[in-house]
């Protein structure tokens, strides 16, 4: 970032119900060093008088959720913004006299970073309507697809408890996720219940809900009926478990195909949209988080993109701390790689990686999860 004409630098270590700001003046003397309340009047108040004694540069170190409202205020005052990636800001940090973990010296970091280190800032553009939908939607989208997860497997014990060869049935398996299937273990959620149905009842209610393979699979339900003749203790409650699973997991599909539909709209208005589907691999939903993840944020290399993605390169040596690395716990490795902020390793694409992946990755037998980390990070280089 450019600070040539910034005369007052300052830093924001956000909070919840209030932040702590730290500004600095040119040459390094504080001018400001107290709790500031996450409330717009009091920030307006405080931004005003720091405009006084020159041109200001915001920076803070959470550019949305709880630091969206310090944002934009700022941007609506006309204040340049910026963001400090938080590993440059643990590094900085690490190189301060104290170790005392406190909002105050967090923002005097800040602070000191935006005026001796411009180069370790991200630049925060104005965030528009779209940009902020976007974020929303994908997030609530990300929530319920981990919703459909568990309630899948939920459903999974109550079916399997009264006829446990169920999941071996051959419509179980393609079809326990579709609604129409979902419908008829809503209606009729116990081996007794199907019965009394009849195949007829059964065709029908699948038909109904959109099944295609409707004959084929109410046939095969009817069958699997005559393969079981006692009844397994539980039953009766799993029959109260069922239709309220089955139903729930009904209404998180048509939650998710809205927010899909609202997404894809959203996405396909976007310039960049053609060229991420373009790759194969990534379809609506991960343009729509890559969008959400990077707009308003400027990476000035490919290189930088693929760090705020989790997929730089990371050190591996033996031992449990040399030179200053600390080597983390594998769970909590794991743990970190499962939230980057952009999620394009590329899972979906196993069964294509061989066709995909770079030539000299394949002779030496790669590990999988290695070679799609390579092929993400080359993604990662030729988006940018």
């Amino acid at each position: 970032m450019d600070i040539e004409d910034i005369e007052v630098f300052i830093g924001i270590d956000v909070g919840k119900s209030e932040h702590w700001a730290t500004a600095l003046s040119r040459d390094g003397q504080k001018v400001l060093d107290r709790a500031l309340p996450n409330d717009e009047d009091r920030l307006r108040e405080v931004y005003q008088r720091l405009q006084a004694k020159g041109q200001v540069l915001v920076v803070v170190d959470q550019p949305a959720t709880i630091g969206a409202l310090a944002v934009a205020v700022a941007q609506d005052m006309g204040i340049t913004v910026g963001y400090l990636p938080g590993l440059s800001m643990r590094r900085i940090a690490d190189l301060t006299p104290g170790s005392a973990k406190t909002d105050a010296k967090d923002a005097a970091v800040i602070a000191g970073a935006a005026r001796t280190m411009p180069h370790t800032l991200r630049a925060v553009s104005a965030s528009d309507e779209e940009a902020a939908a976007l974020s929303m939607l994908t997030g609530f989208d990300l929530d319920l697809a981990r919703q459909v997860n568990q309630t899948a497997n939920r459903i999974r014990g109550p079916v399997v408890h009264p006829d446990p060869a169920q999941p071996s049935r051959p419509w179980w398996g393609p079809g326990r996720a579709h609604d129409a299937v979902l419908e008829v273990v809503a209606a009729w959620p116990t081996p007794a219940d199907l019965k009394r149905a009849g195949k007829a009842r059964i065709d029908a209610r699948l038909k109904k809900h959109g099944c295609r393979r409707h004959a084929t699979w109410a046939g095969q339900i009817v069958s699997a009926l005559e393969l079981q003749s006692v009844t397994v203790a539980g039953t009766n409650a799993a029959a109260v478990v069922l239709p309220h699973l089955a139903r729930q997991l009904i209404a998180l599909h048509a939650q998710r195909a809205d927010v899909a539909a609202q997404v894809e709209a959203l996405v396909q208005a976007h310039p960049l949209y053609e060229v991420l589907i373009s790759m194969p691999g990534i379809g609506v939903r991960t343009s729509a988080v890559f969008l959400a993840e990077t707009l308003g944020k400027t990476f000035d290399t490919g290189a930088q993109l693929a760090s705020y993605a989790g997929l730089a390169p990371v050190t591996r040596r033996s031992g449990s701390s040399i030179r200053g690395e600390v080597r983390l716990p594998r769970r909590q490795q794991e743990a970190q790689a499962r939230h980057v902020p952009v999620r394009l390793r590329l899972t979906a694409l196993r069964p294509r990686l061989p066709g995909l992946l770079p030539a000299q990755t394949r002779p030496r037998q790669t590990a999988l999860g290695q070679a799609v980390l390579a092929l993400a990070h080359r993604r990662i280089l030729t988006l940018h």
